[in-house]
């Protein structure tokens, strides 16, 4: 598991590789990713934005920003916390994942969040010694 903190917003990230929808023949590995976001300061937040960067072995980013996730802009009371499960599909059979969220608290002051980079891992990628 992977977490980081930034102004008392906790993110939690748990990557693990699908075996079943990847087809490593075909060059399509997949993965999901579960994220829980705590609230652990003192005033209500609500998660506006994602942005994600996605680099697979090769080196090659992809960026992807959007409203929310999974369809949701969730708000966070003090305490509480929001989790979800999305997933992401590579070219290769290793890549790494990190971002941001925007979040805006009731004031309207928007902030980021980071997002911990994880490492997304396949049995298909071949172990290097260094």
């Amino acid at each position: 598991m992977y977490s980081e903190t930034t102004r008392s917003i906790t993110v939690t990230v748990k990557p693990f590789y699908l075996e079943d929808q990847s087809s490593p023949a075909e060059n399509h590995y997949v993965w999901a990713y579960h994220v829980r976001i705590e609230n652990g300061g003192r005033e209500t937040v609500q998660l506006r934005r994602r942005h994600w960067r996605i680099t697979d072995n090769l080196g090659r980013l992809q960026e992807v920003r959007g409203p929310g996730v999974v369809g949701e802009q969730p708000v966070l009371g003090p305490g509480e916390s929001f989790e979800y499960t999305s997933g992401t599909p590579l070219p290769t059979p290793s890549g790494i994942m990190v971002g941001t969220y925007e979040m805006e608290t009731r004031g309207g002051e928007s902030f980021s969040v980071r997002i911990p980079a994880f490492s997304l891992d396949s049995p298909h990628q071949p172990v290097r010694l260094n």
